[in-house]
């Protein structure tokens, strides 16, 4: 990639757009080729935003299953890392 206070080239633009959309599991599945930049980076943060709320339920999920345990248990244990990770 370009160095510093170099523009970056459209080739490059290309290149970390199609790696992007390699990435989304939307892209993946359609297949229709290159989709413009700006659809994909919209698609990128959607795609993240479900990503959080998916780690947000299954935290509150975790921290559910903790009321129901032995706190003294190795599956707290397991839980409770995961919690913090």
């Amino acid at each position: 990639m370009s160095g510093r206070g170099s523009r970056i080239t459209d080739e490059e633009i290309n290149e970390l757009v199609s790696k992007l959309q390699s990435l989304l599991p939307e892209s993946r599945r359609r297949n229709t080729g290159r989709v413009s930049a700006s659809k994909l980076l919209k698609e990128t943060c959607t795609y993240i935003k479900s990503l959080h709320r998916e780690v947000d339920d299954l935290s509150d999920r975790l921290s559910g299953l903790m009321v129901t345990m032995d706190s003294n248990s190795p599956q707290a244990d397991i839980i409770r890392s995961l919690l913090r990770s």
